[in-house]
């Protein structure tokens, strides 16, 4: 007897054709269950399976909980959504905030989550070790691997791998406008989304401890007390040797030409990371000749869920089309 050959599909194998009852079932990326070729089953009957399989569109994907990779013996966990179709689609990474020692991959993010995939965009979300556990580079290095993990598994989740964002919003912002700007020949990506991330993270320290009536030094006292803001760069006072370790991390300070573009969204009230860092980090970067837009949320506080006015929802048509440009999506 010759060996069954095997389709990947969900079928209900007592149909006379298979594949009749489960079109809405089916995909040759989201099987779970085996079609065999059994000696019984008519070799054109099995014929019109294939071609019926070859069809069918391949379905909207989503996954939660993915291990992209593990440390110290725990597993580094992303969450994802791929839209339907035959692809490859660009994707977006998406790197949440939380002040360095908090946050999470499902909370933080979510309102990106629907315009991305209305726009046809994949995306995965990324955690990441936090503060206390880790300092920096840790979980910096944690992130490149979420990116080397899905560039790898480009072709299963039906992505371009060369059009790819990387998206972080503020603890997440610094750390993609890291990768923008000190990883770009390591870590290439084709485009970087800060949403209130710092650019500066020593004049920011000093504007904090200047003017502490202007930001909330609750929330970002907290942090610190927990390892994040300056201590998650193992900086514990701001005197010669800290603003110097600080401003060595400074993705400011790394601009040159050759890094992808940028997009920085950012409020004008924002109490944790003054404004002026990202009109300063976008200036920078149109000072070496690549492209930096800037989307401003009049009145916008730290947080883009916090954005609930409707003259505050531009940000998210603005982005997408800056995406479709930029990533060159029809």
């Amino acid at each position: 007897m010759a060996p069954a050959k095997v389709i990947a599909c969900t079928v209900p194998l007592s149909s006379r054709f298979p594949f009749a009852e489960s079109k809405a079932q089916c995909s040759r990326e989201t099987a779970s269950v085996a079609l065999v070729q059994s000696s019984s089953m008519p070799k054109a009957v099995f014929i019109f399976a294939i071609g019926l399989l070859a069809a069918l569109p391949a379905l909207s994907l989503e996954e939660k909980d993915v291990a992209y990779g593990s440390r110290d013996g725990k597993a580094l966990l992303l969450d994802l959504h791929v839209p339907e179709g035959p692809g490859p689609f660009p994707a977006a990474i998406l790197i949440h905030g939380g002040g360095f020692d908090g946050g999470s991959k499902s909370t933080n993010v979510r309102p990106l989550f629907e315009p991305l995939a209305n726009a046809g965009i994949a995306w995965f979300s990324l955690d990441y070790r936090l503060a206390p556990t880790v300092q920096f580079p840790q979980a910096l290095r944690d992130i490149d691997d979420g990116i080397v993990w899905v560039k790898t598994n480009a072709s299963k989740y039906r992505i371009d791998p060369s059009r790819i964002a990387i998206i972080g919003e503020s603890a997440g912002g610094f750390f993609v406008n890291y990768i923008g700007t000190h990883q770009a020949a390591k870590v290439p990506v084709a485009a970087v989304v800060d949403f209130y991330g710092p650019s500066d993270y020593g004049q920011l320290a000093q504007l904090r401890n200047a003017h502490p009536e202007r930001f909330d030094m609750t929330t970002i006292n907290r942090h610190a007390a927990n390892g994040g803001g300056i201590r998650f760069f193992g900086v514990q006072q701001l005197d010669q040797s800290g603003l110097a370790k600080l401003h060595g991390l400074a993705p400011i300070v790394a601009v040159h030409k050759g890094m992808p573009p940028f997009l920085c969204i950012h409020g004008t009230k924002d109490d944790q990371v003054s404004y002026e860092q990202s009109i300063a980090f976008c200036d920078a970067i149109r000072r070496v000749g690549t492209n930096c837009e800037l989307i401003t949320i009049e009145g916008g506080g730290h947080g883009m869920s916090h954005w609930r006015e409707p003259d505050m929802q531009h940000w998210k048509p603005e982005m997408i089309t800056w995406l479709k440009k930029t990533l060159q999506i029809q």
